[in-house]
Protein backbone atom coordinates (compact mmCIF):
# COMPACT_ATOMS: atom_id res chain seq x y z
CA UNK A 1 0.00 0.00 0.00
CA UNK A 2 1.48 3.30 -0.72
CA UNK A 3 1.12 6.85 0.74
CA UNK A 4 -1.88 9.33 -0.88
CA UNK A 5 0.59 11.96 0.11
CA UNK A 6 3.90 11.04 -1.15
CA UNK A 7 3.48 7.96 -2.62
CA UNK A 8 6.23 5.61 -0.84
CA UNK A 9 5.37 2.21 0.00
CA UNK A 10 3.78 2.09 3.64
CA UNK A 11 5.78 -0.14 5.81
CA UNK A 12 3.61 -1.57 8.78
CA UNK A 13 -0.23 -0.12 8.93
CA UNK A 14 -0.96 3.53 7.42
CA UNK A 15 -2.80 5.86 9.30
CA UNK A 16 -5.97 7.33 8.69
CA UNK A 17 -5.28 11.68 8.02
CA UNK A 18 -7.79 13.57 7.79
CA UNK A 19 -6.32 16.86 5.63
CA UNK A 20 -8.45 19.75 4.76
CA UNK A 21 -11.21 16.95 5.00
CA UNK A 22 -10.55 14.83 2.86
CA UNK A 23 -9.52 11.29 4.64
CA UNK A 24 -6.73 10.11 3.31
CA UNK A 25 -4.33 6.45 3.55
CA UNK A 26 -0.66 8.12 4.70
CA UNK A 27 2.50 6.98 6.25
CA UNK A 28 3.72 7.67 9.68
CA UNK A 29 6.07 10.80 8.12
CA UNK A 30 2.77 12.55 6.12
CA UNK A 31 0.33 12.00 8.88
CA UNK A 32 2.04 15.84 10.34
CA UNK A 33 0.35 17.66 8.05
CA UNK A 34 -3.19 16.98 8.96
CA UNK A 35 -4.87 15.55 11.86
CA UNK A 36 -4.69 11.22 12.61
CA UNK A 37 -8.40 9.88 12.66
CA UNK A 38 -7.04 6.34 13.17
CA UNK A 39 -3.28 5.07 14.26
CA UNK A 40 -2.25 1.93 13.55
CA UNK A 41 -3.18 -0.51 16.63
CA UNK A 42 -0.81 -3.20 17.89
CA UNK A 43 -1.28 -6.34 16.90
CA UNK A 44 -2.03 -7.20 20.15
CA UNK A 45 -4.99 -5.49 19.89
CA UNK A 46 -6.03 -6.29 16.89
CA UNK A 47 -6.55 -9.87 17.10
CA UNK A 48 -8.54 -9.45 20.00
CA UNK A 49 -10.72 -7.89 18.04
CA UNK A 50 -14.22 -10.57 17.75
CA UNK A 51 -15.69 -10.53 13.50
CA UNK A 52 -12.56 -8.64 12.10
CA UNK A 53 -12.18 -9.29 8.61
CA UNK A 54 -8.67 -8.39 7.94
CA UNK A 55 -9.36 -8.68 4.15
CA UNK A 56 -12.13 -6.24 4.57
CA UNK A 57 -9.98 -3.83 6.37
CA UNK A 58 -7.08 -4.67 3.77
CA UNK A 59 -9.28 -3.58 0.79
CA UNK A 60 -8.91 -0.01 -0.57
CA UNK A 61 -12.63 1.38 -1.22
CA UNK A 62 -13.34 4.08 -3.60
CA UNK A 63 -16.28 6.03 -4.13
CA UNK A 64 -17.16 7.81 -6.92
CA UNK A 65 -20.54 9.70 -7.85
CA UNK A 66 -21.35 8.96 -11.84
CA UNK A 67 -21.12 12.44 -13.43
CA UNK A 68 -24.18 14.47 -14.46
CA UNK A 69 -25.08 15.17 -17.85
CA UNK A 70 -24.72 19.10 -18.14
CA UNK A 71 -27.40 21.44 -20.00
CA UNK A 72 -26.71 24.31 -22.29
CA UNK A 73 -29.07 26.45 -23.83
CA UNK A 74 -29.32 26.86 -27.60
CA UNK A 75 -28.29 30.41 -27.99
CA UNK A 76 -31.66 31.43 -29.58
CA UNK A 77 -33.95 30.34 -27.31
CA UNK A 78 -35.43 33.18 -26.26
CA UNK A 79 -36.43 33.39 -30.13
CA UNK A 80 -37.43 29.96 -30.19
CA UNK A 81 -39.90 30.47 -26.69
CA UNK A 82 -41.33 33.60 -28.09
CA UNK A 83 -42.38 31.90 -31.68
CA UNK A 84 -43.43 28.42 -30.05
CA UNK A 85 -45.73 30.87 -27.40
CA UNK A 86 -47.29 32.60 -30.26
CA UNK A 87 -47.68 29.54 -32.41
CA UNK A 88 -49.71 28.05 -29.96
CA UNK A 89 -51.41 31.18 -29.41
CA UNK A 90 -50.54 31.95 -25.79
CA UNK A 91 -50.55 35.15 -23.87
CA UNK A 92 -46.94 35.44 -21.47
CA UNK A 93 -49.28 35.22 -18.63
CA UNK A 94 -51.55 32.09 -20.00
CA UNK A 95 -48.00 30.63 -20.24
CA UNK A 96 -46.56 31.37 -16.75
CA UNK A 97 -49.60 30.04 -15.55
CA UNK A 98 -49.34 26.68 -17.05
CA UNK A 99 -45.16 26.87 -15.85
CA UNK A 100 -46.88 27.81 -12.40
CA UNK A 101 -44.03 31.22 -12.95
CA UNK A 102 -45.07 34.71 -13.26
CA UNK A 103 -45.54 36.69 -16.50
CA UNK A 104 -42.50 38.60 -16.05
CA UNK A 105 -40.18 35.42 -15.97
CA UNK A 106 -41.67 34.65 -19.49
CA UNK A 107 -40.88 38.39 -20.56
CA UNK A 108 -37.82 37.70 -19.12
CA UNK A 109 -36.99 34.89 -20.77
CA UNK A 110 -37.92 36.44 -24.39
CA UNK A 111 -36.46 39.41 -23.90
CA UNK A 112 -32.67 37.37 -23.20
CA UNK A 113 -32.91 39.12 -20.12
CA UNK A 114 -32.74 35.58 -18.05
CA UNK A 115 -31.50 32.91 -18.59
CA UNK A 116 -33.87 29.79 -17.45
CA UNK A 117 -32.74 27.35 -15.53
CA UNK A 118 -32.33 23.86 -16.26
CA UNK A 119 -35.62 22.42 -14.55
CA UNK A 120 -37.92 25.45 -16.27
CA UNK A 121 -36.13 24.91 -19.57
CA UNK A 122 -37.41 21.39 -19.52
CA UNK A 123 -40.93 22.81 -18.56
CA UNK A 124 -40.99 24.89 -21.44
CA UNK A 125 -39.75 22.34 -23.99
CA UNK A 126 -42.28 19.96 -22.72
CA UNK A 127 -45.08 22.53 -22.94
CA UNK A 128 -44.35 24.34 -25.98
CA UNK A 129 -42.75 20.91 -27.71
CA UNK A 130 -39.92 22.57 -28.79
CA UNK A 131 -35.94 21.81 -28.19
CA UNK A 132 -33.67 24.56 -26.35
CA UNK A 133 -31.37 22.74 -24.34
CA UNK A 134 -28.84 20.31 -25.19
CA UNK A 135 -26.35 17.73 -23.58
CA UNK A 136 -23.07 18.87 -23.15
CA UNK A 137 -20.25 16.32 -23.93
CA UNK A 138 -17.80 15.71 -20.84
CA UNK A 139 -14.84 18.30 -20.80
CA UNK A 140 -12.71 14.30 -20.76
CA UNK A 141 -14.33 13.47 -24.19
CA UNK A 142 -14.04 17.13 -25.60
CA UNK A 143 -10.75 16.88 -24.47
CA UNK A 144 -9.78 13.49 -26.59
CA UNK A 145 -11.74 14.75 -29.59
CA UNK A 146 -9.43 18.07 -29.52
CA UNK A 147 -6.16 16.06 -29.57
CA UNK A 148 -7.23 13.56 -32.56
CA UNK A 149 -7.23 16.60 -34.88
CA UNK A 150 -4.99 18.69 -33.94
CA UNK A 151 -2.70 20.21 -36.28
CA UNK A 152 1.22 19.17 -35.59
CA UNK A 153 3.38 21.54 -33.62
CA UNK A 154 7.28 22.56 -34.45
CA UNK A 155 7.22 20.01 -30.52
CA UNK A 156 5.91 17.29 -32.87
CA UNK A 157 7.98 17.82 -36.23
CA UNK A 158 11.56 18.45 -34.00
CA UNK A 159 13.45 16.89 -32.02
CA UNK A 160 14.52 19.15 -28.94
CA UNK A 161 17.55 18.43 -27.07
CA UNK A 162 18.82 20.65 -24.16
CA UNK A 163 22.25 21.74 -23.59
Amino acid sequence: MNCEICGTEIKGQPYKTKIDNSLMITCKECSSYGKVQQAPQNPRNRNNKKGSNNRRSQQKRSYSRPSKPEYELVDDYAKIVRQAREKKHLTQKQLGEKLYERESVIAHIESSKMVPETKLAKKLEKILNIKIIEKVEDAEQQMKDAFKFREATIGDIAKITRK
